[in-house]
């Protein structure tokens, strides 16, 4: 039976194509707020880190309504590290939106959310965005969708979906290139004609899927999900069971529900069939979960999440400032906060280590696990994190590691240096093409481990004009030995508060990344250098005073100035004998081993 009333639809897109403006404005034009209303811009981003980086990381709900029709969308990320987040999400959905860029055209991103939207046979409605780029090039960006959509083995269907011509920013689309649109008329129209209504028997047992977990403090855990059959109502008693764990089989209660609207919730007593909703009063509900009548327990089927390919030691910090600057220093609260994530990401493991004060944490990638890092330190934890290392496996005897795709847009002048210093990371070269007359597209097949440390390197590199994206691409034979950083660490012989006179003298050594004033402790990194070699310094040495000479009667020491690394560089930068000490207040690079002496034995050692 069609709910021809509803439609649900996800917007997919590889990152920076503009899911989320575009979201913005099909709320605004299609009523969804009030005249005099003051909104944020890109309104669905709502966590901190998200709005700071102009990306999305978690999947929103958000509803409109059009000629009578409620349109629930799914605004979902476009990194592929957080891919777990789109996989779940097109559970819920009957058709996607595929927003491709008008100049960067189909991205690596854009290949795997297509891919998955095909193999679930949605319908498809294709964006071509920001056509008012003056670097805009819409007729060559058809052909690079028809041509991925037939790589991709699309049906005949699929390859006659339509498309619209839209800028997401003016807040305008059109049925053709050459004609400039007004509004989103045509977007609507295009959806509501296009999309699949959900199908469903508001008359038959209840059955709910749950794609996504929300958390509350005061309510615990909110599942989200559509409804499949029936009607689910507050005070109902329900089942839940698992198409992947049959064992699991027990009894709940809905004590809430909600329907999305605009960008909130709002509660309501009974929804049914097709529609999506939130709803609480199941505490340990998981994604994947099938909510269903207490008459009819059958679990719906689910896909399986792809697995992990990075991961990293999260440890309690035991450096000589431990406990300093933290709320949360502890193994346990360290333990539970990790755990609590796991309600409701997906694509993250957490296992115990050899140790009850460390604890194995497994992402798809550096920047999922940066992000958590990043979470946890605004919430006021302290912690220290080791480098990131690849999940590896066996395949008939042979050692199996995690490859990506890389694909480059960098200007010609700089194209030589990046080829060579992707092929020494193991890189192979799959593609070249020029983009327009100043610019290259170079993509390469490499193992994961090859780009650790990379990205900023690629960015000094072509002088950061360079663009690079990547995304999971299956196993492949281990390659061998790839060569880390180049540079040796500068780190501190004494603990004490950093001086002008000491920085001065070891900025003859190398590079600074700490200033006068800093406390510094034995064993921490405060620079690097040029020499492929440790060198310890004494940062804290003070000028001695005589009787024929004051402290300040030579000249002014001039320093040179330094660059704070971001915690994604912090973590780029670590060597193997290094860990990354984070505190709400600091990001502190140390050696594993603190006393000089004991770290000159072990390194020969070794």
């Amino acid at each position: 039976m069609k709910q021809e009333n509803i439609r649900n639809i996800a917007i997919i897109a590889h990152v920076d194509h503009g899911k989320t403006t575009l979201v913005d404005q099909m709320l605004k034009q299609s009523g969804a707020f009030r005249e005099n209303q003051q909104v944020a811009e890109r309104v669905m981003d709502s966590g901190d880190i998200e709005r700071e980086r102009g990306i999305t990381i978690l999947a929103k709900n958000a509803c409109t309504y059009y000629e009578g029709v409620k349109i629930n969308i799914v605004d979902t990320p476009g990194h592929a590290d957080f891919g777990g987040e789109v996989e779940r999400v097109l559970k819920m959905v009957n058709g996607v939106l595929l927003l491709v860029d008008a100049a960067e055209g189909c991205m690596p991103q854009t290949r795997f959310v297509l891919q998955k939207a095909l193999q679930q046979n949605l319908s498809l409605v294709i964006a071509v965005n920001k056509i008012d780029r003056p670097d805009a090039r819409i007729k060559e960006v058809i052909d690079e969708i028809l041509l991925l959509l037939m790589d991709l083995g699309a049906t005949d269907e699929q390859l006659d979906s339509p498309m619209v011509f839209c800028s997401g920013r003016a807040g305008t689309a059109s049925y053709s290139p050459d004609v400039d649109g007004t509004d989103f008329i045509p977007l609507f129209k295009t959806i509501l004609q296009y999309v699949k209504c959900p199908e469903g028997n508001p008359e038959a047992p209840m059955s709910l899927l749950c794609s996504s977990i929300d958390y509350n403090e005061f309510v615990g855990r909110i599942g989200i999900g559509r409804i499949e059959n029936g009607t689910v109502k507050v005070g109902q008693d329900v089942s839940v069971c698992d198409y992947h764990d049959r064992e699991l089989s027990k009894r709940g209660r809905i004590t809430a529900l909600y329907s999305f609207e605009a960008n909130g919730r709002a509660p309501i007593e009974t929804a049914s069939a097709g529609d999506i909703v939130a709803f609480s009063g199941i505490t340990d509900v998981n994604i994947g979960n099938t909510i269903c009548d207490t008459s009819l327990v059958e679990p719906l089927p689910f896909m399986k999440i792809n697995d992990p390919t990075v991961e990293m030691t999260f440890a309690v910090n035991d450096s000589p400032f431990a406990g300093r600057e933290g709320k949360f220093v502890t193994s346990r609260q360290i333990r539970d906060r990790l755990h609590r994530e796991l309600l409701k990401d997906v694509a993250l493991k957490i296992e115990d280590s050899s140790t009850s004060e460390s604890f194995r944490v497994m992402g798809r990638g550096e920047m999922h696990l940066s992000i958590l890092i990043e979470t946890m330190r605004r919430e006021g934890y302290e912690l220290q994190v080791s480098p990131p290392h690849v999940l590896t496996h066996e395949e008939d005897g042979k050692k199996m590691e995690p490859m990506e795709v890389v694909v480059i847009d960098v200007p010609t002048d700089y194209q030589g240096t990046v080829i060579q210093k992707l092929g020494s990371r193991k890189g192979d070269l799959v593609q070249m093409s020029p983009l327009g007359s100043t610019r290259m597209r170079i993509e390469f097949r490499m193992p994961s481990r090859g780009l650790f440390g990379y990205r900023s390197e690629f960015l000094t590199d072509t002088h950061g004009e360079g663009i690079m994206n990547t995304i999971f691409d299956g196993y492949s034979e281990w390659r061998g030995e790839i060569q880390g950083r180049s540079t040796g660490s500068l780190v501190s012989f004494e603990t004490g508060d950093a001086v002008a006179y000491g920085l001065f003298n070891a900025q003859q050594r190398g590079t600074m990344i700490v200033v006068p004033g800093d406390k510094v402790y034995a064993g921490e990194v405060v620079g690097y250098s040029p020499a492929g070699e440790d060198i310890t310094v004494n940062v804290c040495k003070t000028k001695h005073l005589t009787n024929t000479r004051a402290s300040g009667s030579d000249d002014a020491l001039r320093l040179v100035p330094v660059s704070r690394f971001s915690l994604e560089e912090s973590l780029e930068f670590l060597a193997e004998d290094e860990l990354l000490e984070v505190t709400p207040k600091n990001l502190r690079i140390r050696k594993r081993i603190l006393d000089h002496s004991i770290r000159a034995k072990a390194g020969k050692n070794k």
